[in-house]
């Protein structure tokens, strides 16, 4: 059985080009991607010893030899700090934990201040699992009439792959389930991870799984939203990292002109709402 850090570093090195390495070509190949020979000899290890930490019967490589093989792959800053969480993780996947169970969605007062402070922004609190734990009243109307804040506790990831309106309100939809899946390793926990995952891939299905397993790093830019009202919006991200509540602050800016005045439209003339769900 394999661990999340050899799927990672498998799934690399199959979706490495050799000639992308200064590497010849050998001919026809069983698999695309580098041979494990070639990925060891780069990164100075064995191949019995890579064969041991794709199949998961390595489970703690030292930090040289995860740098070693980053430098192989020619992994950039992202994939290296995803590396170094897969074997953060991997190597504790003995240890005893809890078992799983949803995340604490608890909001510090300071936050929500912090956030009241923001309007009329549009801005929201979220975990890694995409729970929408805080928002704005800006959010709050932007986002209204997508069914995204349908119910009592909003899920972005939920949301994503499981509702056919996301696909007409992302307009990158792809981008943004990259986005969704990738966020489910880092948190908020180990067992909240494990609990969210098995809740939603029965109704998510391969959308979700075929991308867990890829570990795809994404690239997060813009985002562009077609809007129920007709507008198509662009957004610029900022997220505040709320390191000790495993939560993050997001700030979404209008990236031209004609969203602002959109969100102007559609915020109305309320101001100072806070909308908080715990």
């Amino acid at each position: 059985m394999g661990t999340p850090l050899g799927d990672f570093i498998r799934a690399r090195r199959d979706g490495t080009r050799p000639e992308a390495l200064g590497l010849p070509e050998h001919g026809r190949r069983r698999a695309p991607g580098l041979r494990r020979s070639d990925l060891a000899a780069r990164a100075g290890i064995s191949v019995e010893y890579l064969t041991r930490i794709e199949q998961g019967r390595d489970r703690n490589p030292s930090p040289a030899v995860l740098n070693a093989l980053a430098d192989a792959l020619l992994l950039d800053p992202a994939e290296r700090g995803h590396l170094r969480y897969l074997a953060k993780i991997t190597g504790g996947e003995c240890a005893n934990r809890p078992r799983p169970a949803p995340p604490a969605r608890r909001v510090r007062p300071a936050v929500l201040e912090t956030l009241r402070l923001l309007e009329p922004g549009v801005a929201a609190v979220t975990n890694r699992l995409g729970d929408v734990l805080a928002r704005t009243a800006a959010y709050e109307s932007v986002l209204a009439g997508t069914g995204l804040l349908d119910g009592d506790a909003p899920n972005l990831t939920r949301y994503v792959f499981t509702d056919p309106r996301a696909r007409e309100l992302f307009a990158d939809w792809e981008d943004v389930a990259d986005e969704q899946a990738f966020d489910l390793w880092l948190g908020p926990a180990a067992e909240n991870h494990e609990w969210f995952v098995a809740e939603l891939a029965p109704a998510a299905g391969p959308d979700l799984t075929r991308r867990l397993h890829r570990h795809a790093v994404p690239r997060r830019g813009e985002l562009r939203l077609h809007h129920p009202s007709g507008a198509e919006l662009r957004f610029a991200r900022e997220t505040l990292e709320l390191a000790s509540d495993a939560q993050q602050l997001v700030v979404f800016l209008p990236a031209d002109g004609a969203t602002a005045e959109a969100v102007d439209r559609l915020r109305g003339p309320s101001r100072g709402r806070l909308r908080v769900i715990s």
